[in-house]
């Protein structure tokens, strides 16, 4: 974590690194807002700026990748890899959706556009919330 604070030229405080740690192996898609959330009572100095610029530092960097699904909140994902998200209508939560993305045809160039990079965001509900709504209409 370090070494990755340092490649991007940003000094190692426990803050930046309390911020690594969570995102690390993190599937639930974090906004700044819930990191700063969970980690202010653990560092009280801790401002929602340093979590901001951290995350844009790391997105930057491709370190992790912003995702753009939420239109009620900017969230994270450390996995920088093409891959698909899923939001759920219901509960909001964000999950990674296993889909080939090497099997959808993108085309590299359309209409004098180029196309340097992709993201594919799906919408509905998802099977926990499908099956509370179930119990509820049979009770």
């Amino acid at each position: 974590m370090i070494n990755k604070l340092k490649r991007l030229s940003m000094r190692a405080t426990p803050q930046r690194m309390a911020i690594l740690k969570m995102l690390e192996g993190n599937t639930s898609h974090p906004s700044a807002e819930d990191i700063y959330r969970k980690l202010k009572p653990e560092y009280p100095s801790l401002s929602p700026a340093t979590v901001y610029n951290t995350l844009e530092a790391l997105a930057k960097a491709g370190e992790i990748q912003e995702i753009g699904i939420d239109p009620e909140r900017r969230r994270f994902d450390p996995n920088p890899l093409p891959h698909c998200h899923f939001l759920c209508n219901v509960c909001r939560r964000v999950y990674d959706f296993d889909i080939n993305l090497e099997a959808i045809p993108i085309p590299k160039s359309a209409g004098g556009f180029r196309v340097n990079n992709f993201s594919l965001y799906l919408y509905g509900i998802c099977p926990n919330c499908s099956s509370t709504n179930e119990n509820q209409e049979e009770g």
